[in-house]
């Protein structure tokens, strides 16, 4: 940090010293108080509408454990490729966690139907607000 010489010490305490009256500009009182009332009569902003939009977390929490269900299930598939021939899965397991081309179309079924009921819910819901 700079020292301050004698000179420009007594130049800075002269300069705040000074008791200016400071004004404001003409209209900006008017222009405050009008903007304070604006503020005091605006509507509260409206509030998050949680109801409406927790079954869509839920089912997204749900859709989501269930992908990480199946992405365990897979990986415990290819890192047991050669012992997964001679072992089956049990016969109580729904047909959605078997191998083969009709569990991957199901699957895409699946997330076909929850995109378009998804998006027709939230076209819905946005149309009546």
């Amino acid at each position: 940090m700079k020292r301050l010489t004698g000179q420009e010490e007594s130049e800075m305490n002269r300069i705040l010293s000074r008791e200016d009256e400071i004004l404001p500009s003409s209209g900006f009182a008017v222009s405050v108080m009008d903007a304070v009332r604006r503020e005091a009569t605006a509507p509260p902003p409206i509030p998050f509408p949680w109801r409406r939009a927790l079954p869509g977390l839920v089912v997204g929490g749900l859709v989501l454990a269930l992908a990480l269900v199946a992405g365990v299930v897979a990986i415990v598939r290819v890192s047991k490729a050669t012992a997964l021939s001679s072992v089956s899965l049990p016969s109580g397991m729904p047909p959605l966690f078997h191998g083969g081309i009709e569990s991957a179309a199901v699957w895409i079924v699946l997330a076909l139907a929850a995109a378009f009921v998804s998006t027709k819910l939230s076209m819905g819901l946005a149309s009546k607000v």
